[in-house]
């Protein structure tokens, strides 16, 4: 029997158009398609119908069965939707081609202008479940077989250019190439409409086209006018993308891909490549698809060391310029660092080529991103409407290392094509706009943990993709401002005028205000009488009755008799950090001497904006505490009380022998709680500081001896700091609360990864539960902040590995972090749960064992899993939904423990599972990619917030200037100065509460790969047969069963201390509580 092809000419015109890998492969088949069918390109649904009708034929018809049910779906109304809607999308990147699609499907006219000639980008894209099953509904199997087989879930753009380009040629998509968009042609009179300006020539197809719609996709450097654009900024980060050619060697094949390593949870391996090659890394990701594609965050002082940039420059565009990049030496650099990462098993790397067929590698800058303010907008002139809407990176530029940008951009594309649905319905241009920028303000918080669960059900109905969805969330009247009636000159929008120096949420807004909320907290108590912002806390009574309105309990007002005006102020800045989270801006000499008070403003200020929903209370004695801590920046409370635990530890361990374990949780359980003053061990009232430890503490940095404005100062340690100078003495990184220690011996702070060894103690993580002392909250020096630590040790593991991590700059010790689990930070303590019941070590240790997974995209009760993780390659698809809810549901009693413990020890088994081994790979890749761009994403908002708070300083330091010059005018002349100044103070405040929050974040990736790394010891030990191990051995696996039950149950404390936080905000909100 005849093959189809041989019977028919369009069969074989048909597979090659489905094999076609290039551009010009596709588009001339397509047309040799549409010749051979008596067809015309671009002629709509109906075109495909046709196609379809005369390729009937069983390779044809799998591909047809796919587009039937996606085009068969209600919302396309068959095609019938936007029948008789014009539209003009440009660009014909991923973003712009879904978005043609989805107008095709609607049964719109869709012609598409792209100004290349052929698909050339290798880098690889990151894809998301649900762009998966939506391409796979697509047909990209049939158009790409290898698409995101097995373990695969990213994609060249090449490729997925190409799948689409595919799709959209048989919808019936026009496409014009070579075609550059460079403005609008406003409809000359009335009864014409609008077309676009084009170069170099406008097609004669496009000569007289007039659409409603212009989608653009042109990228991040083309928006369309009319649309506002705001730049975000971070610290100067130059990203580096480099293909090398994909042999598909079985050599090759077996080279594990890296889904993200981010030096903030992972700095042992990036100190190990600098090490080994003088390469200094923030993140490296490597893909295996077309090419071998790595993409990495480099240094610039580190390109400079190695002569890859000739010159520093201060511009971004000349630093990365062509004149200032070595190609030879940018050539090694991505050399080593690919061959570290891939232990040299790629072999030798052979670039691959871009479109001007030059090795295909690139540096560039994405220190700022760009993002619209608004999503669409409707301009009118001589009564012809026209709707533009954004898609792609003109519309968000990704930060890369997320791996959002194609998600996000297919769900941008959705939702552009929603809107076009909604005006060609007859829907008004104000209710059309509202409901794109409500969807507009979702977009930028999608993630695949916060979206419908169920992608086989995603479709154009926003309502099948967001699981909060409020259309109405924008209303018509907020968007006038984006409906223009060019014949009349417009308003010029509100939007233009964002982030125009309003003040933060809850800034104390005038002085007069601040004032008068500080004589309602203040009033009632005896002594006490604020008439001021200056002299009235002179003698410390003030401050100290304003601590205990906020925390009754800490000192009796009948107590401060005792105590003179500084030993009173120094107490209450003291409890202030310490207990309710506001770290001190001045010393109390400079309180009580009266000689700075802006920076008393400042300070008083931070405690309006924190407590000012807290009602006044004439009674005095009576407390909002009971009730949680009203809107507290609990996130810095936790990492200062940290800090200080970490420091008393050290200060321990480096001064008497702590090998016994001492009574210490007997004395933490007679501790008060936090609304008690924190006392030493003896009970006795804490004694507050000394004059010479606030001596030089006020207006000189520390470190530098620079003067110190108020806006620029960081305390810690009792002394005030520039944030610049507060740096790791060794490698410079920025230094954050609960990350560093200071060396006792040469003074110098350093980040955990390089602080110096002291004392007798070679390795602190050799203690293991028996050194979980829980010292009390007491400290003798005043102001406490961050403090010093160990440098933590690894154990060696069975089977080294370069890439292994261990921690990066916020990094915890064994003893330190058994304190992360048992700090006391509850504010009632009738919330603690009584203590459990001592257990045995196998006990514990078979806890840890069940729950050590959690988290990671494998079955809690299945500690082998990740044995079938190190054997798996990448093979054929992934199982069903119903196989992974059937593992995830599976219980464990200890007998089966103990059968799946020795299956996996079993070298082999596992492979007779596949598909279950497979789908738990998915899953922990998955999990994998989740932390790195959770990673990434508080790096770069840390990186952000550093950025924000120097532009504050800056403009803080020019207003405290100007009112320290004008400290002679009258309050009314000095009143606007003043506001502005608190407007800086709030939101500076805002922004540290932000910041160490984030560091909460990074506290907890630091857990969950320090737990990942015990797993990966600990399987070493358990797959060597029991009759071999040595009683070091044995030892050694008992220690790591200890400290994996310690990492659990600290992770188990942070989510407590999470949720206890976010019980004790409830009652904040409005009608919670009478």
């Amino acid at each position: 029997m005849a093959s189809p092809t041989a019977t028919n000419p369009a069969h074989a015109h048909f597979e090659s158009f489905l094999q076609a890998q290039l551009c010009q492969d596709v588009l001339s088949s397509f047309q040799g398609l549409c010749e051979a069918l008596g067809l015309e390109p671009g002629g709509g649904l109906p075109q495909y119908h046709k196609i379809k009708a005369q390729l009937n034929y069983w390779s044809a018809k799998s591909l047809w069965a796919k587009l039937d049910k996606r085009a068969g779906q209600p919302v396309y109304q068959q095609g019938r939707a936007c029948a008789h809607t014009k539209c003009l999308v440009v660009g014909a990147g991923p973003c712009g081609l879904r978005a043609a699609v989805e107008l095709a499907l609607l049964g719109a006219r869709v012609v598409l202008v792209e100004k290349r000639t052929k698909f050339s980008r290798h880098n690889v894209l990151h894809l998301w479940p649900f762009t998966i099953h939506d391409l796979r509904a697509l047909g990209a199997k049939k158009f790409y077989g290898r698409f995101c087989t097995g373990t695969l879930d990213h994609i060249s753009i090449r490729q997925l250019q190409l799948l689409l380009l595919k799709v959209a040629l048989l919808l019936g998509v026009e496409i014009h190439w070579g075609v550059t968009f460079t403005g609008l042609q406003p409809p000359p009179k009335k009864g014409s409409g609008w077309r676009a300006q084009l170069q170099p020539s406008r097609p004669a197809q496009l000569a007289d086209y007039e659409f409603d719609v212009l989608i653009s996709a042109a990228g991040g450097k083309f928006v369309p006018e009319g649309f506002t654009v705001r730049e975000m900024r971070g610290k100067l980060a130059i990203g580096i993308t480099v293909n090398f050619v994909n042999g598909r060697t079985v050599e090759e094949t077996q080279v594990p891909e890296i889904s993200g390593v981010a030096r903030i949870y992972n700095q042992s391996f990036f100190q190990s490549l600098l090490k080994a090659t003088g390469i200094d890394l923030e993140n490296i990701v490597y893909y295996k698809d077309d090419t071998h594609y790595f993409v990495m965050t480099a240094k610039k002082q580190c390109l400079l060391r190695l002569g890859v940039l000739r010159q520093d420059w201060p511009e971004t565009d000349r630093l990365l310029g062509s004149a200032n990049v070595v190609p030879e030496a940018l050539q090694r650099f991505v050399r080593a660092a690919a061959d570290f990462a891939t232990h040299g098993k790629l072999g030798k790397l052979e670039f691959a080529r871009d479109a001007h067929g030059r090795p295909d590698i690139s540096a560039f800058d994405f220190t700022s991103m760009m993002r619209a303010e608004s999503s669409a907008r409707v301009q009118e002139k001589h009564g012809a409407r026209l709707l533009l809407g954004l898609v792609g990176d003109c519309l968000v530029e990704p930060f890369w290392p997320l791996g959002t940008g194609v998600a996000r951009g297919f769900l941008a594309a959705f939702d552009a094509a929603w809107m076009v649905k909604r005006w060609a319905e007859g829907a008004g241009p104000l209710e059309v706009l509202a409901e794109r920028e409500s969807l507009y303000q979702l977009l930028s918080q999608t993630s695949p943990e916060n979206m419908h669960r169920n992608v086989a059900q995603y479709g154009l109905d926003p309502a099948t993709r967001y699981p909060t969805l409020n259309l109405r969330a924008v209303t018509p009247n907020q968007v006038r401002d984006l409906y223009d009636v060019v014949a009349k000159e417009p308003v010029r929008r509100n939007s233009d005028k964002i982030d125009g120096g309003k003040p933060a949420t809850g800034a104390a807004g005038t002085q007069e205000e601040l004032l008068r909320w500080c004589q309602e907290q203040t009033a009632g108590y005896p002594g006490v009488r604020v008439t001021d912002l200056s002299s009235s806390w002179a003698d410390g009574r003030a401050l100290c009755a304003l601590v205990h309105r906020l925390r009754p309990g800490l000192l009796e007002p009948s107590e401060l008799q005792g105590l003179g005006a500084l030993e009173a102020t120094a107490w209450a800045l003291k409890m202030a950090e310490h207990e309710l989270g506001i770290t001190p801006v001045l010393s109390a000499k400079a309180v009580v001497a009266g000689s700075d008070p802006l920076g008393l403003i400042a300070y008083l200020s931070h405690f309006h904006s924190i407590f000012k929903n807290v009602p006044p209370n004439p009674g005095v004695l009576e407390g909002p505490t009971s009730q949680g801590f009203p809107a507290t920046s609990s996130a810095v409370l936790f990492l200062g009380k940290l800090q200080r635990t970490l420091q008393r530890t050290r200060a321990q361990e480096n001064g008497e022998d702590t090998g016994g374990k001492k009574p210490r949780l007997e004395v933490e359980a007679n501790s008060p709680s936090v609304e008690e003053p924190p006392a030493p061990d003896s009970g006795v009232p804490p004694t507050p500081p000394s004059q010479n430890q606030e001596a030089g503490a006020g207006e000189l940095c520390a470190l530098c001896g620079e003067h110190l404005y108020i806006l620029e100062r960081l305390c810690a340690e009792g002394r005030f700091f520039h944030r610049n100078c507060f740096r790791c003495h060794t490698c410079e990184a920025m230094l954050w609360q609960g990350g560093y220690g200071q060396h006792p011996e040469d003074g110098h702070f350093y980040c955990l990864q390089h602080l110096p060894q002291t004392g007798h103690k070679e390795d602190g993580t050799d203690l293991g539960p028996e050194s979980q002392d829980l010292p009390t909250p007491a400290e003798n020096s005043m102001p406490s902040g961050p403090s010093t630590s160990v440098i933590p040790q690894e154990g060696t593991s069975p089977v080294p590995d370069p890439s292994q991590p261990t921690r990066r700059l916020i990094r915890l010790s064994s003893p330190e972090r058994q304190r992360l689990s048992s700090l006391n930070l509850t504010p009632d303590p009738e919330l603690e749960p009584p203590p459990k019941p001592p257990r045995s070590c196998a006990a514990l240790a078979r806890q840890a064992l069940e729950g050590s997974f959690v988290g990671w995209g494998v079955p809690g009760q299945s500690p082998q899993v990740v044995v079938a993780m190190e054997e798996e390659e990448e093979q054929s698809p992934s199982s069903s939904d119903e196989e992974k809810e059937a593992e995830e549901t599976v219980a464990l009693d200890s007998d089966t423990e103990q059968a799946l413990l020795t299956l996996a020890k079993n070298s082999g088994t596992m492979s007779k599972y596949p598909t279950w081994r497979r789908t738990l790979m998915r899953r922990a890749r998955e999990e994998e990619m989740k932390r790195f761009c959770k990673a990434q994403a508080v790096q770069r908002r840390l990186n952000e917030i550093e950025t924000a708070l120097g532009e504050l300083e800056a403009e803080g330091t020019k207003v405290e200037l100007a009112l320290r010059s004008h400290s002679a005018l009258l309050e009314q002349q000095k009143s606007p100065w003043l506001e502005q100044w608190l407007q800086l103070v709030q939101k500076k405040n805002s922004l540290l509460a932000e910041e160490a929050e984030l560091m909460l974040t990074v506290k907890e990736l630091n857990l969950q790969e320090q737990q990942l790394q015990l797993d990966q010891e600990l399987r070493g030990y358990m797959n060597q047969e029991g009759t071999l191990k040595t009683p070091a051995d044995r030892q050694a696996e008992d220690q790591l069963l200890k400290k994996l039950v310690d990492v659990v149950n600290q992770r188990d404390e942070l989510i407590r201390f999470q949720e206890e936080r976010r019980l004790s905000e409830l009652p904040s909100k409005p009608g919670a509580q009478g």
